[in-house]
């Protein structure tokens, strides 16, 4: 895979202040370091490494040590209890759907990321190593959200196979990798929906996942698009002396 584009213009028409966010399906972590990771066995959401996300490292995760069952399912395809305890958890315990019988068919309906190799990394977007990069993640509030999803249709028509943007159901994790079925194809997750990862991150931070051939159209937009016009100064003006940035 080539180069990442520069992301400089967005970057400074976003005017963000939280680092993109890359995932990477790797053969070595060396290459991501500083990295942080959890206790082997300690159940913890990988979301809780913002603030060491915001300081440049990279959370690695295995499948040894995934760090809570959802990860090790959606990202490892791992199975750490048996599918009527799992059933039993989502909908009895925490009632996410009304029916066991109707999160079994959601659950077989959505299919786990399969690794390419043992390690996956999660941090500051680089430029080395693009060949592993899965997926690209924006950390931005709603005015920055509202642009990136312009941008995420700026390219696109009706009649495309796959709808640019969806906002579905699911895990923290899995809105970072899994629920993007093709990744070869330019799309977008709204993410940070799963109101038991929300703890671990600002309140007024949401998160906007692409796929890298996204990433790269987002990169193009250049002076003819939006970026460079009234909509957007204009709530640039609204905004203040602080800009769209004025919450992160």
């Amino acid at each position: 895979m080539s180069q990442l584009p520069d992301a400089g213009r967005l970057i400074e028409k976003l005017e963000l202040t939280v680092p993109i966010i890359g995932v990477y399906d790797a053969p070595d972590p060396a290459p991501f370091e500083p990295l942080v990771e959890s206790e082997l066995g300690e159940n913890i959401c990988l979301y809780k490494s913002y603030p060491d996300w915001r300081e440049g490292k990279t959370l690695h995760v295995t499948r040894e040590n995934s760090g809570c069952g959802g990860c090790a399912y959606w990202i490892f395809s791992k199975e750490t209890r048996t599918r009527q305890d799992f059933l039993k958890f989502l909908v009895g315990t925490e009632g996410l759907k009304d029916s066991e019988e109707l999160m079994d068919r959601w659950l077989n309906h959505l299919k786990p990321y399969k690794p390419e190799h043992p390690h996956i990394l999660i941090g500051p977007l680089r430029q080395d190593n693009v060949e592993y990069l899965k997926t690209v993640t924006f950390l931005v509030n709603p005015d920055q959200l509202s642009v990136l999803m312009v941008g995420a249709q700026y390219y696109h028509s009706p009649e495309d196979r796959i709808p640019p943007v969806i906002a579905p159901f699911g895990s923290g994790c899995m809105q970072l990798l899994s629920l993007l079925r093709d990744l070869d194809y330019p799309q977008a997750v709204i993410g940070a929906t799963d109101i038991a990862m929300r703890q671990h991150i600002p309140p007024e931070i949401t998160a906007f996942t692409v796929t890298v051939p996204l990433y790269r159209q987002l990169c193009q937009l250049d002076e003819h698009s939006f970026l460079y016009k009234a909509f957007l100064n204009n709530l640039k003006k609204a905004r203040g002396e602080k800009g769209i940035a004025r919450v992160c």
